[in-house]
Order: structure tokens, then sequence, then C-alpha cells
């Protein structure tokens, strides 16, 4: 008998060892499905390599917008920062030539390192799409670059180490909320000491994340990590403690251009979240049917992810209900467009997208024990939210000049 089970606990542990080789095989060598579709160069154009130069096509594009319209605003708000003076949120405004009565909001880089495609989608609206846009009575805002520190510096968070998203809020309430299940995870996602991509901790994490899913599942897990929290100024997904100056920036603008108009309709541009490749649609959970129902019509033949599956999670403080919290009495239609890039759908793309989201936080805060791993902690990052492939961001621009085509055209039929 002592001999069988000597047997059974050796192919126990034999097969342990096993699991352990495979998934680390796996994990250490990742990569996401390819998107296969081939390039087109005209799709590429609209995308560069810097803040500054992304802010420079976007004024260029707005000055030719100025010249084909009537009252076209182009100006900028510039954001209070104690590390860099060259910060600004810059904006068009093209308002409705006729009527005031529907606003289109097209906002880009509220998590800054995914400005590089905002930008690019922006600019593609710019070029492409505003003439068909009914401007007889419907204005357009452009607002691009709402996080310009994240974008300049290639972080997905604000100066103070503040993810915008789960920032905004009227009621400073949000900033005293307790997430608890964060809490409980706080060692995992938050190690100290310089970043060493060779420790055991690193190069074996999806073990830990695998034992987290098991005790918790992926959905209580996501919900945790993700929702947003109030007490860890320098854990992952801070929400901070008041509104940042980059939103204190925008809300005014906000009030003053929607003010004369009855219907108030905001596409904001994110990546990273979802199948590679593919552009999502990401409202939050909306329970006013007629809201819902005017967002099925202007997406009609797109898939709406309302919240309701097993890999969605909610957040706290996001920019999409913080514009409707400020303009009160407006008919208001919110969307977010969320370009997938790492398959962070799957497990294993979920686990990566939040060891490069925990690594590069360590690093930032408690610096990398080589200049090697710094490297690849920032490359990886900024891979996971702008892709370096050229099939990749020339299917994301037709993605959205196809959604954004419909998009414009439906919302000419939304009344209130």
């Amino acid at each position: 008998m002592k001999k069988v089970f000597k047997i059974v606990f050796i192919l126990l542990v034999l097969a342990v060892l096993c699991v352990v080789g495979i998934t680390t095989y796996q994990y250490n060598t990742y990569a996401p499905n390819p998107v296969t579709q081939e390039a087109v160069s005209n799709n590429l154009v609209y995308f560069q390599t810097s803040y500054e130069e992304c802010r420079n096509n976007f004024i260029l594009l707005a000055e030719k917008i100025k010249k084909k319209f009537k009252n076209v605003r182009i100006s900028k708000l510039k954001v209070e920062s104690k590390k860099d003076p060259d910060l600004t949120i810059d904006y068009c405004y093209v308002p409705a030539q006729k009527k005031f009565k529907r606003l289109l909001i097209l906002s880009s880089a509220v998590h800054g390192i995914e400005g590089y495609v905002g930008s690019a989608v922006q600019q593609m609206f710019m070029k492409e799409l505003i003439g068909k846009v009914n401007l007889a009575d419907t204005g357009v805002l452009l607002i691009h670059g709402i996080n310009p520190y994240g974008f300049k510096y290639n972080r997905r968070v604000s100066e103070n180490n503040v993810d915008l998203n789960r920032n905004c809020s009227k009621d400073n309430r949000l900033y005293k909320s307790v997430n608890a299940g964060y809490s409980n995870l706080y060692g995992m996602l938050n190690p100290e000491g310089k970043v060493n991509l060779r420790s055991v901790g690193n190069v074996f994490f999806q073990i830990n994340a695998i034992q987290k899913i098991i005790q918790h599942s992926m959905k209580t897990l996501r919900q945790a990590i993700l929702q947003g929290q109030y007490q860890y100024q320098e854990g992952l997904y801070f929400g901070g403690n008041a509104l940042e100056p980059s939103i204190k920036a925008v809300t005014p603008l906000l009030k003053e251009i929607a003010k004369n108009y009855e219907i108030v309709f905001n596409i904001d541009l994110h990546t990273g979240y979802g199948a590679r490749g593919t552009l999502h649609l990401f409202p939050m959970p909306i329970e006013d049917k007629k809201i819902k129902k005017d967002l099925e019509n202007i997406f009609s033949g797109n898939h709406i992810d309302w919240g309701d599956g097993d890999d969605f999670y909610t957040v706290t403080g996001d920019f999409t209900s913080y514009i409707g919290q400020v303009l009160p009495g407006k008919y208001y239609l919110p969307m977010v467009f969320e370009f997938g890039t790492l398959d962070s759908q799957t497990t294993m793309g979920s686990i990566k997208s939040l060891h490069n989201m925990i690594v590069e936080n360590q690093g930032f805060h408690h610096g990398y024990k080589t200049k090697k791993d710094e490297l690849k902690s920032k490359t990886d990052v900024l891979e996971m939210y702008y892709p370096s492939s050229d099939n990749w961001r020339s299917k994301a621009i037709e993605d959205a000049r196809r959604i954004l085509s419909q998009a414009v055209t439906k919302f000419e039929s939304i009344e209130r």
C-alpha cells in the first residue's frame, strides 16, 4: 500500500511540474492572435510617434476645417503641472451651422498612452467624415489628449498616478469609497523594490494569478482589480482624492459648448481591452430603455456589450458617465470605443495585461534593476496600448471609419 501511495504521490508531483512548466512556457511566450487583414497605406498616415506630433497634426487638420465651415473654434486648455509646462488639451469645435439641436463629442486619451490611436481616429474623422455630419443642426466637439501627461510620457495615468477614468465625479463621496476586493489583492498588484523581470515572482507570475482565479473566479478578480480604488496613491487604478487638473480644465468647456444643444452624444476612444483587432462597443450599464434603444439604432449591426457578460466589469468615476452628470437636463448618449490589442478577454491575455501594468507601475515608483528590464517593461506597455503592427493599425482605422460613418448618419434621426 505504501508503494502505491508513493507512486501516486510521484505522479501527482510530476503532473504539477508538467502543468507549471507548460503554463510558464505559454505565459512567457504569449502573443495575441495576429491581425491578418493586410494594411492599407492610406490608413497608416494618421498615426504618429509622439504626443507633440499628434497634437500638431490635430491642429493642422482643425485649421483646414476652419476654412470650410463658419465659426469654427480652435483652442487649447492648459493643464496645470509640476513636471511639464507644455501640456495642453486641444480642441476643435464646429458649431451647428443653422440650428443648435445635436452635439457629437469625440474625445481621446483619457488614458494618456491610448492617445496615439485616439488621435489617429480623430484625425481620420476630421479629414474624411466631418462632411458626413449633418452640420445644419449638429455640432461637433473634438477633444484631443484629455490626459496630456500620460500621452506624452507613455503612461496610462496622470502625473499624480491617477486613472482619469476612475476620477470623474461631482460627488466627493466617490473618493472616500472603499474597494475591499482590491485591498485583499494589494500585495500581488503593488510589489515593492526594483523591477527584476527574471525574478521568480515575474517569471512564474501566472501561477500566482491562476491560484487567485481558482480561489475567487476570474469575474470577481477582474471587478476587484479594475473597478478603481481610492486608498493607495501609488497603486494601480488609483482614482484620486479629488478631480484631477485635466478633468477640472475640460469641465467648463463641456458645459459651455453643450448648453445650447438638446441632445449630446459622446464617443470616448480607448485601446487595450478585448480581442485583438476588434473594435468593441462598451457603454457603461444603461437602465434607461430609450437611451439603450437609441444607441442600438445608432450602432445597428454591431455588437454592443451592455455589461451582462462574464468578462465584463464596471468602473467607478468614468469619464463618459461624468459628462452626463455635468450636463443635467440634456438627453445624453454615452459610448466607449475600445480597440482590443492583447486578447485580454482570454485568461492568459488577461493575466499578461495585468502583469504588464503591475511591472510598469512598480518600475515608475521603485525603479528597475537593469536598463534591459526598463526597456522591456516600457515596450510591453506601449505595445499593449499602441500596437506596432501595421495590420492592426490599418484595421483600427478601417473599423472606426465604418462605424463612425454609420453613427453620424444615424445620429441625425435621434429625437429627445
